[in-house]
């Protein structure tokens, strides 16, 4: 009679386990699941971010395909006349007039240059058409022949073929590096080098001894235009799969590495 109360005991102790047992799995398996479906919203939207930065980005790179194309054929086309007609006019040497014509002459021939330049810089296709170190090393002496200020340029490695698209962004991070040295700086010199390893490894180092600035308050001041900027370049070296350090303190310059994995 004594063994029915304990038999009743165990029984129910063991009902009770067994349903705290089966509520804490289904307990881990609910917050699994909502971790899981969380990761999943997380990832849909990053991808969606991303293909949305990636379409952005394209339509920017049209729209300088486009810009480029109208600057040379049309304000390119009407300053090559407007030289021919320079060209043309019939000016003694003692004239008064012939000093100004002279003036206008170079200056014309100067507002040409500059307008070659900038259509090369902005189109795409001769990114792609000539290579990337060769447009990076185009633009670099354009700065150094205007006396802008010095640069350092070096290249190790044999060249090798990007994506059509990493070239560009690639292109495109540098580019807002120079711009940012120039415009915002103060520096004497950059520097620029660029690696390609023997594994398909690429690495572009790039560095200014301008002011410096307080990278942590940009990063979080999106709203600034350097702080755009900044964003910017993370974009770029993120869609490409390039891992991107950046470090710069004021009074010491700025300086950044991109890190491109091997080639697939």
């Amino acid at each position: 009679m004594y063994k029915d109360p304990e038999i009743y005991f165990v029984v129910t102790i063991g009902v009770v386990l067994g349903l705290l047992l089966v509520g804490f799995i289904v307990t881990i398996l609910f917050l699994y699941q909502r971790s899981r479906h969380r990761q999943e919203k997380e990832m849909v939207k990053s991808r969606y971010d991303q293909e949305m930065l990636r379409s952005q980005l394209e339509i920017q790179e049209q729209t300088f395909k486009n810009i480029s194309q109208e600057l040379h054929d049309n304000i390119g086309q009407m300053l090559s006349v407007v030289k021919l007609t320079l060209a043309a006019l019939s000016i003694e040497k003692d004239s008064p007039s012939y000093s100004l014509a002279q003036n206008a002459q170079e200056v014309l021939n100067k507002a040409i240059a500059d307008l070659s330049n900038l259509t090369k810089s902005l189109h795409t296709d001769r990114i792609t058409e000539v290579g990337l170190t060769d447009s990076i090393k185009y633009e670099l002496a354009a700065i150094k022949n205007a006396g802008l200020m010095g640069v350092n340029f070096s290249v190790k490695g044999n060249e090798f073929q990007f994506t059509e698209q990493k070239a560009i962004f690639l292109f495109r991070i540098f580019q807002e590096f120079l711009h940012n040295t120039l415009k915002h700086a103060g520096a004497s010199e950059i520097s620029v080098s660029l690696v390609y390893g023997d594994d398909d490894t690429f690495v572009l180092n790039m560095r200014d001894n301008g002011v410096g600035f307080d990278l942590s308050a940009k990063k979080l001041s999106g709203s600034s235009s350097k702080g755009v900027g900044l964003k910017n370049l993370f974009n770029r070296a993120e869609l490409i799969g390039a891992d991107m350090q950046m470090e710069s303190t004021p009074g010491l310059g700025t300086s950044i590495v991109i890190q491109l994995p091997p080639q697939l």
